[in-house]
């Protein structure tokens, strides 16, 4: 049984910065749900060619490195995108003690830009090893076309997928980071 001095109406800043949090987080949510789906199916593209390809370059294999440690991190941001939406739910709470204080909120939005910051810094430093790989090879390539010789010294397939996958990524992080700066930027009015 309720008690009536418990329950009170949802202050207008609740309400706003609920809304805030609810639409922005299912956007963002989705958004990366699409492109780290996207990234995955890239680098389960490249799998295969980096399993069987001893002549591979050391870029590659780091590249893949850090898109897996990317897309790991990128499933943490993911979950905090959808708390943003159980946050807002919580605030439209008429019973003052279940709604989360601002500074709580704050904190988890802190917590998932901090998250987004470093799977971006994961995808940067993998694509930097791909594409300097792929430099690397493709300065070494002579003009016209290429007859015998080892396959590490041309760009292949597993070089592709691996910086598809990571570029996607650093998309799906650009979307959280923009999306957790503007929620601080609401909240924090």
């Amino acid at each position: 049984m309720r008690k009536d001095s418990e329950i009170t109406a949802i202050p207008p800043e609740a309400q706003r910065v609920s809304s805030n949090l609810r639409w922005s987080g299912w956007i963002c949510f989705w958004v990366q749900i699409v492109l780290g789906v996207i990234s995955t199916l890239a680098l389960l593209l490249a799998v295969p060619s980096l399993l069987g390809n001893d002549e591979r370059s050391q870029g590659t294999g780091v590249g893949v490195f850090f898109a897996i440690c990317g897309l790991i991190t990128l499933g943490v941001c993911i979950y905090y995108s959808f708390r943003y939406t159980n946050i807002a739910k919580l605030l439209n709470n008429p019973n003052p003690a279940i709604r989360p204080k601002k500074a709580d909120t704050i904190k988890v939005i802190r917590i998932g830009l901090t998250t987004n910051i470093l799977g971006l810094l994961f995808s940067i430093m993998g694509t930097q090893a791909v594409v300097g790989s792929v430099l690397v090879k493709s300065l070494q390539q002579s003009p016209g076309l290429g007859v015998g010789g080892a396959s590490a010294r041309f760009v292949l397939p597993v070089d592709m997928f691996s910086i598809q996958a990571n570029t996607t990524a650093i998309t799906a992080y650009f979307v959280g980071i923009v999306t957790s700066l503007w929620l601080l930027n609401r909240i924090t009015r």
